[in-house]
């Protein structure tokens, strides 16, 4: 089996985070979503499992941070600035927040901070590999 990463989010409304991460490019697979949780799939590695509160209190006792706090920054990788720019522009028109933190733009890497509905903290980042300084 690859290696895989499973990011678990707590969501407060099942369906409008659904619609979110659908309208940034992720993609919904039905066999692991129901009532209660969605798999929400970016790569053939990555994918991000929505789950309604009560859902998440299966899995731990630890409380839910409020969405004013951020616990992790997930990075993701697109393939042009100009991507970088068109995600956060469908963020703002869905549901999340936009530019949450500063742009940053080191020439070979560009990257830009979003939050998803629920206060989640992402970073969609662009960067030429060819061009990282030595």
């Amino acid at each position: 089996m690859p290696r895989m990463i499973f990011v678990n989010l707590p969501v407060a409304n099942l369906a409008k985070s659904m619609a979110f991460y659908t309208a940034i490019g992720f993609k919904n697979n039905p066999h692991f979503t129901d009532e209660t949780a969605a798999c929400m799939v970016w790569s053939d590695a990555i994918h991000v499992m929505l789950l309604t509160h009560a859902k998440w209190k299966t899995f731990t006792s630890r409380p839910i941070p409020p969405a004013t706090a951020s616990e992790v920054m997930l990075a993701i990788s697109l393939d042009s600035r100009a991507e970088v720019d068109g995600m956060n522009k469908l963020v703002a028109g869905n549901g999340g927040t936009a530019d949450i933190n500063p742009a940053q733009d080191h020439g070979f890497m560009y990257s830009r901070a979003l939050a998803d509905p629920d206060g989640h903290v992402w970073e969609a980042f662009w960067m030429d590999p060819a061009a990282v300084p030595g």
